[in-house]
């Protein structure tokens, strides 16, 4: 009787590493170059001249400024003893002001940067789900998890012109109105 459950045991693992091995088989699997997909996605390149242009504007206002912080250390020297107290205290109030307008800038401009890096990370996530559904994939794979991938296993091009096309319809209609 042991015997005779041993036997079955051993049929019922054989069989289910068959089974497995045939759904394995018959999975659709594809990778994504999402670095690639992210840096190439229209609308990653447009987000990143705006934030270049936000940045150079930050540092143009930072850099007048700390013109004028100069300035006034400058003038220190050159004032009355009873007049320099008033212009230290001045000086330093720049200074905290500075700090304080550094401090929210940077962070104003990370927050803004994190979010829109989340946006467009949802856009790239929604248009694969999509095209996995459509083309039937059963798997895809972020490329940073695999030590190789076939090149034909790559699906970074199609799915970057299925953004694409779509960030450049959106914005056109968006345009039309």
């Amino acid at each position: 009787m042991k015997s005779l459950k041993n036997i079955l045991a051993i049929f019922v693992f054989l069989f289910m590493i068959t089974a497995g091995s045939s759904a394995w088989a018959e999975t659709k699997w594809a990778y994504l170059d999402l670095s690639k997909v992210f840096d190439s996605y229209e609308k990653t390149k447009e987000y990143d001249a705006t934030l270049e242009a936000q940045h150079s504007a930050y540092e143009k206002e930072r850099n007048d400024k700390i013109e004028k912080l100069k300035e006034a250390q400058n003038k220190l020297d050159l004032l009355k003893p009873e007049e320099k107290d008033k212009a230290q205290k001045d000086l330093e109030t720049m200074r905290n002001d500075l700090a304080q307008y550094d401090q929210q800038k940077r962070t104003d401009l990370n927050k803004q940067r994190d979010e829109k890096i989340r946006e467009i990370l949802l856009e790239i996530e929604k248009i694969v789900s999509d095209y996995a559904k459509k083309e039937k994939y059963d798997i895809i794979l972020n490329d940073r998890v695999l030590i190789y991938g076939n090149q034909s296993m790559d699906i970074s091009e199609p799915v970057l012109k299925l953004l694409n096309d779509s960030y450049n319809s959106t914005k056109g209609a968006a345009g039309k109105k």
